[in-house]
């Protein structure tokens, strides 16, 4: 019998961005394993950058939306992930899972420079979610 998958749900003040791509992230990698979800207080509007970056890597996120954490009261998730300080502090406390994380990647949507320069920052912050995602989530959690 095939056993559940994993709810993990990656928080982050705007969802546009540092979740937005850990969701695709982990939809891409361990989709067979794993139920991504990604959910902000703020939620804004998806990063044109992030979209660009991730796509780069194979992983489309361009139909993913954010999402406001009300969407997700009553869901009880397994694995819960903060992406930055501010929603460490703001959402920790509404969303408590069997497992906790608190990461912290820089905000691309404070990135300056010419799009060259944008787009360069926010490979960086892809590829090092990328890496957490798979020293994290690539064996099944206990």
């Amino acid at each position: 019998m095939p056993t559940a998958k994993m709810k993990v749900l990656f928080l982050c003040t705007h969802n546009s961005a540092r979740s937005q791509m850990a969701e695709g992230l982990l939809r891409a990698l361990y989709g067979d394993r794993y139920e991504a979800y990604s959910a902000g207080s703020e939620p804004t509007s998806l990063n044109p950058y992030v979209v660009k970056a991730m796509a780069e890597v194979g992983v489309d996120i361009s139909a993913q939306q954010p999402k406001s954490i009300e969407e997700y009261k009553t869901v009880q998730f397994d694995y819960v992930v903060t992406m930055c300080d501010k929603a460490k502090e703001e959402l920790c406390s509404f969303y408590y899972g069997r497992k906790m994380d608190e990461v912290s990647f820089p905000d691309p949507s404070e990135f300056k420079g010419t799009e060259a320069e944008i787009l360069a920052k926010v490979r960086e912050v892809r590829d090092a979610i990328k890496a957490y995602v798979i020293k994290t989530f690539a064996r099944q959690a206990d």
